[in-house]
């Protein structure tokens, strides 16, 4: 697992510190977040039912188009655009987005690095696909954040708020109606993050 600038977890238990602990390292690796999470701290508070998450992420890019990964060619006479893929990670992606506007019968891959797409406007469709976005690395990793949190958070937590902006993310969680002063803590947890934790 990518180390981290900081990972702390609190609580009024003892035990209770570690067993989260190694939750969360155990989660952090399943979903492997640990590369694009800098910094963690979670606050368990037993005697409120509350939990506290704040993350600082590290740079984790941001959106790929078309063009990033391929080079596109508009086939006028032929009715066609080939797209030349130069970075195949992203080929299932841009498989999905392109099954999805011209449909399957539409699409043909005669080898991994070839796809070719029949159009009756193979220029304008060409000229979309260059900026079309085949993937957003935020997007997802705010999906997995969001699994990540509630994997982790005690067993019947199930009022819970998060918000995810820029590089940041906080999530508090409880069995009770949520405080407004729980989420500002959080915030609060955050800005000490931001500034590099505990000295």
């Amino acid at each position: 697992m990518d180390s981290l600038e900081i990972f702390e977890v609190e609580s009024a238990i003892a035990s209770e510190q570690e067993f989260y602990r190694k939750i969360i390292e155990d989660n952090l690796a399943s979903l492997k977040l640990a590369p694009a999470i800098g910094r963690i701290k979670v606050v368990l508070r037993p005697e409120d039912s509350l939990f506290q998450m704040a993350i600082v992420l590290r740079d984790v890019g941001t959106r790929v188009t078309t063009i990033d990964i391929a080079d596109v060619d508009a086939k006028p006479v032929a009715g066609e655009i080939i797209i030349l893929i130069k970075k195949e990670q992203y080929i299932p992606e841009l498989l999905g987005k392109l099954w999805d506007r011209y449909g399957k019968a539409n699409i043909s891959q005669p080898d991994r690095w070839t796809v070719s797409i029949s159009t009756d406007r193979p220029e304008e469709e060409a000229a979309f696909l260059k900026e079309m976005m085949v993937a957003d690395p935020r997007h997802r990793l705010h999906e997995n954040l969001v699994d990540f949190a509630i994997r982790v958070t005690p067993e019947g937590f199930r009022v819970r708020y998060h918000l995810y902006k820029d590089n940041r993310f906080i999530f508090v969680a409880s069995e009770e109606a949520l405080k407004h002063e729980w989420i500002e803590e959080a915030g609060t947890m955050l800005e000490e993050l931001m500034e590099g934790g505990k000295n």
